[in-house]
């Protein structure tokens, strides 16, 4: 409203330039008024005091074109006819209002002209700081969801961790081209890539509660690594000629550049990892695989049947050692040290 005064007072000390065109009898000019702005424009009223029989108001542009405004009224209390229109921004800042008598044959009119700054208008600097704002809300959205997703994958990791067991690997259930070392390093004595399968099976098995170990895989070309059941591991301290039967089993496997699960299903595009923790939770019967060094979820598998389960480690024919590395349970983590105990805990520390 301040604004609306302040404009209106230009106007009328500055733009007001009235003319009076009689062609025979009187009358008074025509009164330009400001009255505020409408619709994305300024509103103009004309006023003028009737003294004619039939008066016509006319509204014409900067170009002497004609142009509507509201249809004539009269205040019956003042005896004013007035009409109104609205001056849109690029229409032209000059407009005239003429009353003529028809009867008398007079004319009067006024013009105003408005410069664009009093025009209401959207500054282009306007359009460009909504346009960082909405990228910065995004980049911070993107950001609490990263940290989020993080904070959730060490935690995950960590009470994986916590369930650390010794895993030491088995002579008497082995496939015969395998070499094993300390009783936790394995490689193939040959280059050649072995049907089906060559595997050394754990000496643990492990039937309820959760399980946790951790593989170093280096920058071996292919590996694989998961749990079998009982009847195979069985089957294979049997077996003279060591092939690897079908039944089951559960497991990530490696090879060139790409990882894989049980049945050939792909994972997701994650980088080759040095170290693999396994973790076997039969109390909610899920396989899971973690990257040790990111501390980040590789991929799950649900356990479809019972028993005891057997880890398994297949080295492939790279001749390069695959080492079952103790686990040190008071591995000091930074951020999971200051993490809650529970899920919502930790969405409201990162909210």
């Amino acid at each position: 409203m301040e604004l609306s005064v302040q404009v209106r007072a230009v106007i009328f000390i500055l733009v007001l330039v009235p003319a009076h065109h009689p062609t025979a009898g009187g009358g008074h000019d025509p009164l330009l008024v400001l009255d505020g702005y409408k619709d994305d424009g300024i509103q103009l009223k004309c006023f003028s005091e009737r003294l004619f029989s039939e008066v016509q108001l006319l509204w014409t542009d900067d170009r002497g074109d004609n142009v509507s405004g509201t249809p004539l009224t009269t205040d019956t209390t003042t005896g004013n006819t007035s009409s109104s229109i609205i001056l849109k921004p690029g229409s032209g800042n000059s407009m005239s209002c003429k009353i003529v008598d028809k009867l008398l044959k007079t004319s009067t009119e006024s013009s105003v002209v408005i410069a664009d700054v009093f025009f209401p208008a959207t500054s282009p600097w306007l359009a460009a700081f909504v346009v960082i704002l909405l990228l910065n809300v995004l980049l911070v959205i993107a950001a609490i969801y990263k940290l989020r997703k993080k904070v959730q994958n060490e935690l995950e990791f960590r009470r994986a961790h916590s369930n650390a067991v010794n895993i030491t690997l088995d002579e008497d259930c082995k496939h015969p081209c395998l070499v094993i070392e300390d009783k936790n390093k394995v490689k193939s004595s040959t280059q050649e890539e072995i049907p089906p399968k060559a595997v050394v099976v754990a000496t643990e098995g492990f039937s309820e509660e959760k399980h946790y170990w951790e593989v170093e895989v280096g920058d071996k070309s292919e590996w694989e690594l998961g749990v079998v059941c009982e009847e195979i591991r069985n089957t294979l301290r049997s077996n003279t000629i060591n092939t690897f039967p079908k039944g089951n089993l559960l497991s990530l496997r490696f090879s060139q550049g790409e990882y894989s699960l049980t049945g050939g299903n792909g994972v997701r595009n994650y980088k080759p990892c040095n170290m693999v923790g396994v973790f076997l939770d039969q109390e909610l019967h899920k396989l899971s695989f973690f990257d040790v060094e990111e501390k980040c979820l590789l991929e799950s598998l649900s356990v479809e049947f019972s028993g005891k389960l057997y880890p398994f480690f297949s080295p492939g024919s790279d001749g390069k050692w695959l080492v079952v590395s103790p686990v040190h349970t008071k591995t000091h983590y930074p951020l999971c040290d200051i993490l809650p105990q529970d899920q919502e805990e930790i969405n409201k520390l990162i909210m």
